[in-house]
């Protein structure tokens, strides 16, 4: 006697998708209301920066990403913007390119002094505006929210 267990019925069928109502149109419109606060909160305070150059210079600090190419990964984003955001950011004097000493291809990314001396400044920022996106939500809550979003990105079969 062997247990057949039937497989789910599907959360989303033709007769009940809604494109403005469904899980990745929420995911990206509250994506995109987050980096908007970071832009928001960066002009406020007159750090120079946006929400997508903080991400940038987050990855490089924390070692998640030291090329260019490793942040298009990341980013899922073409190498034209993602060499103009490095242009400006290297303009700014945060960002410098040093080439590789074992692959002549490769050049490194790295924080400049003026980046370091930027980077106690940006934690604050996302812990204001994440604070401000979640308001009334619990400790459980987030943790939930959290545990479900993390089960999407495992579903996806992508790394973290």
């Amino acid at each position: 006697m062997g247990t057949h267990r039937k497989e789910p019925e599907p959360l989303y069928t033709p007769e009940n998708y809604n494109p403005e109502d469904s899980l990745g149109r929420l995911i990206a419109d509250t994506s995109r209301r987050i980096l908007a606060g970071f832009d928001d909160e960066m002009a406020s305070q007159g750090m120079g920066i946006t929400g997508a150059q903080w991400v940038i210079l987050m990855r490089i600090a924390r070692g998640c990403a030291s090329t260019a190419a490793e942040l298009c990964r990341f980013g899922h984003c073409d190498t034209g913007s993602m060499t103009r955001m490095l242009d400006r950011l290297e303009e700014k004097g945060l960002i410098r390119r040093v080439p590789s000493s074992t692959d002549r291809r490769v050049t490194r990314l790295e924080l400049t002094d003026a980046g370091q001396a930027l980077l106690p400044h940006l934690p604050p920022v996302a812990i204001k505006v994440l604070n401000a996106h979640l308001k009334g939500f619990t400790r459980e809550e987030l943790d939930q929210l959290k545990g479900f979003l993390n089960r999407i990105r495992a579903n996806s079969g992508s790394p973290a």
